[in-house]
């Protein structure tokens, strides 16, 4: 076989499907990959970490009454393929070298190849050398912009993958994908005084995005942040209103809902919003989009990994929930129809229904007006890090924040902390402004770490927990 993926890998994937179906099973489906990763660290004025990493494997699931068992394998033989779909079989009691039943396996579709105009994109990306330079034009831009700086660093990631999925439902897909992303981060410090920012922007299918960042503003934005916030008060702690930023904000509707509507949350029974389609879930100004289409952002796919095109997915409408985020498990078990979502870090994961680039929709008002609304509030510019429960609670710290006061942004405020629950924070949003943007994230889940985009308008929270001193 060659190395790219190609009709040449037909004539043994039929064989695999047909054998597996011949053994008793539903569905059989196989995953290839091939995969090309390079991660770069500056810190300070020097490249200080140099990350290359290149896989080449096979993911082999196998469904049977509901249930399903899943082998991945380094080993792309025939031998070794047929090795990792025979333990595959064995989880579901079934066994290839006793035919249960005629195949109802009836060959592959036709070649779906998404990948035809990507070719190039792996040598048209930035060399080390000048991936290099980037970095370091950045971490100077901070030294250059940014006052009582301790620590300065860039981070560059680019992952390359191609993909081929082929089915025993006669799927047969291929893709080649690409995402960089680019980081800036400082630590100021100045006596008892400390701020600590980060910013990360990401892209998709993207080769020329690193030529292109423009490292000075993007550490102008990071240097203005940490410069406002270093002698910034610690914010009282309670309970008020708050405006959240566009942009990265959509993180805790990422994490505290999102999550809550994949069929992954279905089946484990961790969702409260199982059986509650077409009821009002959210405030009535409230719009939820999830989709995989939006050219060049980071959870953009031109197919799922079980060889699905995406979708544009409205989850919520008016307030109201719509559909649930699903991949083939997903529609099997919950008889939620799948939405192209099926996704996975690599071949060493089975597919599971995750989100891609995940928003609230944009709304008829301004961020003034949001602000101007509201009498004691907080405004939450920049979120950081948090975690979220199992069913919806979370607390996520904000890393830039500014006090509201009849109606006007006054002092920045630190140490805030933003706690809640999905079922209740959902409803109490109740004005989302007309900015809507979108920013690269990385999404850890039941499948692994998977490529993401999160976003919402600027938004006001009626009431929410603020946790502080």
């Amino acid at each position: 076989m060659t190395n790219a993926f190609s009709n040449q890998w037909q004539g043994l994937l039929e064989s695999l499907l047909h054998r597996g179906s011949s053994a008793g099973a539903d569905l059989v489906e196989v995953f290839l990959e091939r995969t090309d990763h390079i991660g770069l660290l500056a810190e300070q004025d020097r490249i200080t970490s140099v990350n290359p990493s290149f896989a080449r494997g096979a993911g082999l699931r196998v469904f049977r009454d509901g249930r399903d068992g899943f082998v991945s394998t380094n080993d792309l033989s025939e031998a070794g393929l047929q090795r990792a779909l025979d333990q595959a079989l064995a989880m579901l009691g079934l066994e290839a070298q006793q035919l249960t039943s005629p195949s109802a396996f009836e060959g592959l579709k036709k070649l779906t190849d998404h990948g035809l105009n990507k070719a190039d994109w792996l040598e048209r990306c930035p060399s080390l050398d000048q991936a290099s330079q980037c970095l370091l034009k950045g971490t100077d831009h901070l030294n250059r912009l940014g006052q009582h700086l301790q620590v300065r660093r860039g981070s560059y990631a680019r992952d390359w993958q191609e993909v081929l999925v082929a089915a025993s439902d006669g799927t047969f897909a291929r893709d080649i994908r690409l995402h960089q992303s680019t980081g800036l981060s400082v630590l100021a410090a100045d006596g008892d005084h400390r701020s600590s920012i980060g910013r990360r922007y990401g892209s998709s299918d993207r080769p020329d995005d690193l030529r292109d960042w423009d490292a000075e503003a993007s550490a102008a934005e990071v240097c203005n942040s940490a410069g406002t916030m270093l002698r910034a008060d610690y914010v009282d702690a309670g309970q008020m209103p708050a405006v959240l930023a566009n942009r990265f904000g959509g993180v805790i509707f990422h994490e505290a809902c999102g999550h809550l509507l994949e069929t992954t949350q279905i089946e484990r029974g961790t969702t409260p919003f199982a059986d509650r389609v077409g009821e009002l879930i959210a405030h009535p100004a409230v719009t939820a989009i999830d989709e995989g289409l939006s050219g060049g952002s980071f959870g953009s796919i031109s197919m799922d990994d079980e060889g699905m095109e995406p979708e544009r997915t409205v989850l919520i409408k008016n307030g109201v929930l719509q559909r649930f985020i699903s991949d083939r498990a997903g529609e099997l078990r919950t008889g939620h129809k799948r939405t192209g979502s099926g996704r996975r870090q690599s071949h060493a994961f089975a597919a599971a229904s995750r989100m891609r680039n995940t928003f609230i929709d944009a709304g008829p008002h301004t961020p003034e007006q949001l602000i101007e609304s509201v009498d004691q509030g907080l405004y939450c510019k920049a979120m950081g890090g948090g975690s979220v429960g199992p069913t919806g609670q979370f607390n996520f710290s904000v890393e830039e924040g500014y006090l509201i006061e009849n109606g006007k942004l006054t002092k920045p405020v630190k140490g805030a902390t933003l706690i809640g629950d999905a079922k209740e924070v959902m409803p109490r949003i109740s004005m989302c402004a007309n900015d809507l943007e979108l920013a690269a994230g990385f999404c850890g889940s039941v499948s692994g770490s998977v490529f993401v985009t999160v976003g919402q308008p600027h938004i006001k929270v009626d009431s929410i927990t603020v946790g502080g001193r």
